[in-house]
């Protein structure tokens, strides 16, 4: 555990290191530059320019920001696990439900059963790709091992792939399933739907831009006038803290930013290919398992 602990503290992958680092070298330089500039003008009394980093209301308000901003980012991204962890749930037991409540021997009824369970693992794919931006036509070709060619183009000319995928699998649902069944089938799929409009929702709402320009002007301001208030007591150590303290804010603020959204492809993004090969492997498990031998007579 305590080597675990180490390798998370050094490992760049996942960190926001690289994306800050070029922001916290730009404020060493300028502490730099400040300190230059007193011993140049020493008589000059910089520490009057600083007023701000040394208000209490002004420290408190950023801080108050930076932990909502925070708290707001990984409440998205919770959300969206949670969204994710229906759609797995339900994909699992439409599937039980279909594998049980179609009768083995029927042959229609035995192809109506393979088309819903590979359209039901297509829709768990397209959602993934449908949440990455990814075009129609583009989801389209990530879906050849589940459909078959001419399906695939005809899914092609829908604007809302997933939403289509639903539709044929309501279809061959509504002739393969029995009267008593049907309604079970209704309830999970649209189940699956609030899923898929729950991460819609995540995805089409990003965190409001005059509060993201605000936070980030208010951190740079910080940043830009702490070294004019410690200069005169750290001197050439005013580099170092503003390295610090500079990777300390925008570090956290780069923390919000990268889980705000977290259908991406980053390493602090949702693991949707893992999520989606899961699925497809459980339904293809679901599909192989055989029917009790009374369902078949």
């Amino acid at each position: 555990m305590t080597m675990q602990w180490f390798q998370l503290v050094v490992t760049l992958k996942g960190s926001t290191i690289p994306k800050i680092l070029p922001r916290a070298l730009m404020m060493i330089a300028f502490g730099a530059i400040v300190v230059w500039i007193h011993h140049q003008y020493p008589q000059q009394h910089l520490a009057v320019l600083s007023s701000i980093t040394s208000n209490v209301v002004f420290n408190l308000v950023l801080g108050l920001l930076l932990v909502f901003r925070t708290n707001t980012a990984y409440d998205r991204f919770w959300e969206g696990r949670k969204a994710w962890g229906t759609i797995v749930v339900h994909s699992r037991n439409l599937a039980r439900l279909i594998q049980t409540a179609i009768v083995p021997g029927d042959s229609p009824s035995q192809a109506h059963k393979q088309y819903a369970l590979h359209y039901l693992i297509s829709f768990a794919i397209a959602t993934k790709f449908k949440l990455r931006d990814q075009t129609p036509a583009e989801i389209s070709a990530a879906l050849e091992p589940w459909l078959s060619k001419e399906e695939r183009i005809r899914l092609a000319q829908n604007k809302h792939l997933p939403l289509a995928l639903m539709s044929l699998l309501s279809d061959y649902l509504s002739t393969a399933l029995p009267s008593t069944q049907w309604q079970s089938a209704q309830d999970l799929q649209n189940t699956l739907i609030e899923g898929l409009t729950a991460c819609e929702r995540i995805h089409s709402t990003p965190m409001p831009p005059a509060y993201t320009i605000y936070l980030r002007r208010l951190t740079l301001l910080y940043c830009l006038t702490l070294p004019f208030y410690v200069v005169e007591d750290l001197d050439w150590l005013t580099p170092m803290l503003m390295g610090l303290v500079s990777f300390i804010l925008f570090g956290v603020e780069q923390i919000g930013s990268e889980i705000e959204n977290p259908f991406g492809y980053d390493s602090n993004d949702l693991p949707l290919d893992a999520i989606c090969d899961e699925i497809a492997a459980n339904i293809t498990q679901i599909s192989a398992a055989p029917v009790p031998s009374d369902r078949a007579q």
